[in-house]
């Protein structure tokens, strides 16, 4: 298994993005809010396997001090393989320079952020609108 990564968002992916996210349960995301907020981010990393898109991630960052790192994805027939840790490892690199980076996990993923060298925070803090996601992840 030969994985490319690559930090170029092309929007002829949008469509397989669409069903990445779809893959994992992820359904509120469509083809013109995946471009919206690709678009919008300054960081994105992309892995390919013999040409087809199988796993994204994305970053914002004001370029100094802080980032944050959302939507880290790999379709569920290619998990389990070190592909996500290879996405999230290329973020990191490209936010080498900043100080503090922030991920929020989805719920069930902390261990594996963990590996990638983060820790829980102290002081985090969120304001969600959807009550699900208040649900989910707010104590």
């Amino acid at each position: 298994m030969m994985v490319t990564i690559s930090d170029e968002f092309q929007m002829n992916n949008i469509a397989r993005m669409k069903e990445i996210y779809q893959s994992v349960g992820w359904k509120k995301h469509s083809e013109k809010v995946i471009g919206q907020i690709f678009s919008s981010s300054n960081h994105t990393v992309f892995a390919f396997i013999n040409g087809e898109l199988v796993g994204f991630a994305r970053a914002i960052s004001d370029g100094v001090f802080n980032a944050a790192i959302y939507d880290v994805i790999v379709h569920p027939y290619f998990q389990g393989q070190g592909i996500a840790k290879m996405i999230v490892d290329e973020l990191l690199v490209q936010l080498k320079s900043i100080s503090c980076i922030h991920m929020i996990s989805t719920s069930g993923n902390e261990e594996f952020y963990k590996k990638c060298g983060f820790k829980k925070l102290k002081t985090g803090m969120a304001r969600y609108l959807d009550v699900h996601l208040t649900e989910e992840y707010l104590t």
